[in-house]
Order: structure tokens, then sequence, then C-alpha cells
């Protein structure tokens, strides 16, 4: 079922079957010469119906379309392929390209393990099979297209422009309608859920990455932010504002923690506080361990670069700890 939200802007519901994140909100910006597809959910038969439905209803031709894959998850890649093969053309930022054309090759998953034993999984007997993402993944593109910042984009009467907003992940992107105050941004910020802020490698800081990109879009002019999951965002700028707020407790709670001892991001996951319905860290499903330890590692790393904890590796583990 489609909802319009704005004149030409609708909203297509994807259900993300036995996902705490419920449901992908897929939007389409249709036009007269071409239309536009925002994120399309994951590569698994409720989601293409879902998808192919709302296209269908709202009489939108694949072969005047384009996709605009916000960043490189699967519950955003997974039918770019199925459009594609319809005859829609993909884009993506520039750095996820790369990493998306990886992972639909499986590219990407070959040392999945290897990290998983790096963040201390391991030992909850956690292998990338237990990864959503992997299961789920778009099968190979033909041609996904780059943008960069600055890029602009048309469609039904609105004049986007393509903003760099790393954080969620290396090379999330969003668009941004100037005229009527529009962004459309994916995961970067999302209303009553925070988005997952993980470590991808020692390359990047994710976390700081993320505070930056927040800021970036703190000092745009916005009336309405269009969040890839749940409800949209009126007032942006209060919602940063607990975003921060979220993240600085969370990095005293992880440093709390380290007053307690050496630490893998794993133990670290486990000694946290996390809105998810489970007992107890044991009782979390495989998938949501994986989430969390990542989130973990993501504030441990960035109190390393900001020279609050040390890290050591060992038997290919990360631990952490207070400086000496």
């Amino acid at each position: 079922m489609t909802e319009q939200l704005y004149p030409n802007i609708y909203r297509l519901r994807i259900p993300l079957p036995k996902n705490p994140l419920k449901e992908l909100n897929c939007y389409v910006i249709a036009g007269k010469e071409r239309s536009l597809i925002i994120d399309t959910g994951f590569n698994r038969p409720e989601c293409e119906e879902a998808l192919l439905g709302g296209i269908a209803e709202l009489g939108i031709a694949l072969d005047r379309t384009d996709v605009l894959l916000t960043h490189r998850h699967s519950d955003h890649t997974g039918l770019a392929h199925l459009l594609e093969e319809r005859g829609a053309r993909v884009f993506a930022g520039r750095a996820e390209q790369e990493a998306i054309r990886k992972m639909a090759g499986g590219e990407a998953w070959v040392n999945m393990n290897e990290k998983a034993r790096l963040l201390g999984l391991e030992e909850y007997g956690i292998t990338v099979d237990d990864h959503p993402g992997y299961r789920y993944r778009p099968l190979p593109l033909a041609d996904c297209r780059p943008l960069a910042e600055g890029d602009r984009l048309s469609y039904g009467g609105y004049d986007f422009e393509v903003v760099d907003i790393p954080g969620h992940t290396p090379g999330h992107i969003g668009l941004y309608e100037a005229e009527h105050k529009l962004f459309f941004c994916g995961d970067h910020i999302l209303f009553t859920i925070t988005p997952n802020i993980t470590f991808w490698d020692f390359r990047q800081d994710s976390l700081a990455q993320y505070f930056a990109s927040l800021r970036k879009v703190a000092a745009l002019p916005i009336e309405l932010l269009f969040t890839a999951h749940r409800e949209l965002v009126s007032n942006h700028l209060a919602r940063i504002e607990e975003l921060l707020q979220h993240h600085e407790k969370r990095l005293a709670e992880v440093m709390a923690i380290m007053a307690q001892g050496e630490q893998t991001a794993s133990r670290t996951a486990a000694q946290m506080h996390w809105d998810i319905r489970a007992r107890s860290w044991e009782d979390f499903p495989k998938a949501q361990k994986w989430f969390a330890t990542g989130e973990a590692a993501a504030h441990l790393e960035y109190l390393v670069n900001q020279g609050r904890l040390q890290r050591r590796t060992a038997d290919g583990i990360m631990y952490y700890r207070l400086p000496a």
C-alpha cells in the first residue's frame, strides 16, 4: 500500500520479517520523464511482493526509473538487481558502489569469520551465516553508477543534491532538496531508535565520522527528514542533539566497564544496556549480538583514538583497557 507524503512523493512500507526494524521506508518520487526509488528492502519474497506491488499501484514504469541506494546494507540494497533487470538504472555513493559489488558477489563476506573472532564473537559460536546482511544480500548488478557530493538529480518537480553523510556506513549518502527543505537521510538519523554505528576497519573512526555528519546535517535548513525506518523527523535539530547525548552516555558507559579490567568488544557489549526484549546477553539473537558488538567496538575505537583507552591484539582478538 502506498502513502502520499508530499506532492509526487510516496512511501512504500517494505516488511522486514523477524527483524527489530520491522519495516523499511522505501520512497518513490514520481516524475513525468523519470521517477526515483530510494532503497529497496531485503532480497526475500516478502520484500519483493511489497516493493513490486507498490510500484504497480503507482503505475511507475521501471524502464524510466532510477534507483538510489543510500548505503550498502542489505535491507536497503537487497532488491536492486530485481529493479535493474526490469529496466531501472541503479545509483549509489562512490564509496559504497564498490562495497555493494563486493557484498553481492560474496567477496565482502570472505573475511567476516575473522572479523567475528577479532570482535570476540567466536566464543559465542557466531559466524557470517548468522548475519542477516549476508543471508538477504542482493544479487550482482550489471552497472551501479557512482554519485559524488554535490551531484544533482531532478524528479517530480524536485531538485536534489547529493550529500555525503558517512558514519552509519563509510559511504552513506543523502538527498537534500533546498527549495522545499526536505532531506532523505537513509539510516543517518532515525526517530525513536538510534542508528547502529559499527566498527568497519582500522582505517576509519566510525563514531567520529558520525558525529561530524550529524553536525553537517544540523547546519542545513530542513523542515522534514525522510528516514529509512519508523516515522519521519520534523525537528532534526532536537533529534540530532538527542543522538549526540545518547552516544556521550554510551561512551561514559563503556569507560565504566573498562574500569573493571581488560575487555573484548563482545564482552563489553554484553555489559552494556540495550533496548531489546531479551532477559540477558545469552538470550540475544545471534544477529543482534553481531550488531551490539559492532557498536561497542565503534565506541571502543573512538576512545582509543581519543587516547582514553588502549588496544592490543592477541591470537586474532582485540582487547581494550585503560591506559597504564
